[in-house]
């Protein structure tokens, strides 16, 4: 097994690992304060993903910090016009619509507004 899918095997079983106690009772709701899973569909393959994200509240939105943009490509999905999320936060689902922005020194962050929110 090459380093590569040794890495990838390693982020996966991490990140099965926050969602699993983002779902567990007691602690899943103080993670929840800080942790959500984005579900999507991938714009060129039609499949539905889901990963583990850190977020902040801003107003009505949630903003998504994403660490290290160009070793992944789910927030590419999000460019330019954005498209339809859900965001699952301590055991409830929301829909919205995503919106990934990448500022002049290369970060890049996922703005999440709710249905309903204005």
């Amino acid at each position: 097994m090459n380093q590569g899918s040794l890495l990838r095997k390693a982020v996966g079983g991490f990140n099965t690992g926050i969602v699993a106690l983002t779902e567990a009772p007691g602690i899943g709701k103080v993670l929840g304060k800080a942790f959500a899973q984005i579900t999507y569909v991938g714009r060129r393959s039609g499949r539905t993903f889901s990963t583990p994200v850190n977020y902040r509240r801003s107003g009505t939105d949630y903003v998504i910090g994403v660490a290290m943009p160009d070793k992944k490509t789910w927030w590419r999905n999000f460019l330019g016009d954005g498209g339809p999320v859900t965001l699952r936060i301590a055991g409830v689902d929301h829909r919205g619509h995503a919106v990934a922005v990448r500022d002049e020194r290369g970060g890049v962050t996922v703005r999440v507004r709710l249905d309903g929110t204005a």
